[in-house]
């Protein structure tokens, strides 16, 4: 990718957002043409657009769109991170690079305080929360708007992911995911 498009990012991607975010969102990886392009989670791509307008809508973010990681967008009470940090090969995460990064997500869900809001987008987000907190996936089975307890009185709560696939397949419509969104503030805010 590094040759192809050598002004994009290229690098692994941070998260984004507010340091003492009471919300973090999980995603996947970051996208060839989003996120690994721009150098900010969910920027640049189908999803990010489901994705910001949705956090715009339910109050965790300052605008509907995100455009590039310098363009003053803030994220009040929330943050995004992905499972896996650098773009995967054929722009699919599995599982053992999930697993390679995980020491990483497991250092941020340190910096939570009591009582936050996990949002896992996908099921290999679910599960790479879940190894972070050396938690068993039978006894937390994936499925959207599902709710789990985890350890220090913070919830995991699951949706499918913002993709195009996804969406074009009617799978999560934008209502199911502010939906979700809608239920996570309300868990993170006691609202």
């Amino acid at each position: 990718m590094r040759a192809r498009h050598p002004r994009y990012h290229n690098a692994p991607v941070a998260p984004f957002g507010d340091p003492d975010a009471r919300l973090l969102i999980v995603g996947l990886a970051p996208g060839a043409h989003g996120a690994n392009r721009t150098g900010r989670p969910f920027t640049g791509d189908h999803a990010g657009g489901l994705l910001y307008r949705a956090l715009h809508e339910t109050g965790f973010a300052t605008r509907p769109e995100s455009r590039a990681a310098d363009d003053g967008l803030g994220l009040p009470g929330c943050r995004i991170t992905n499972a896996v940090k650098c773009l995967p090969p054929q722009n699919r995460p599995t599982t053992r690079e999930a697993d390679r990064c995980n020491d990483y997500l497991a250092a941020e869900l340190e910096t939570l305080g009591a009582r936050a809001v996990i949002l896992a987008l996908g099921a290999i987000a679910h599960r790479a929360v879940l190894v972070a907190y050396s938690l068993r996936q039978s006894a937390y089975r994936f499925g959207h708007d599902e709710l789990h307890s985890l350890p220090n009185g913070r919830v995991l709560l699951d949706s499918y992911h913002c993709s195009r696939y996804n969406t074009q397949t009617g799978r999560l419509t934008e209502r199911m995911f502010l939906d979700v969104l809608a239920r996570a503030r309300a868990l993170a805010f006691g609202i």
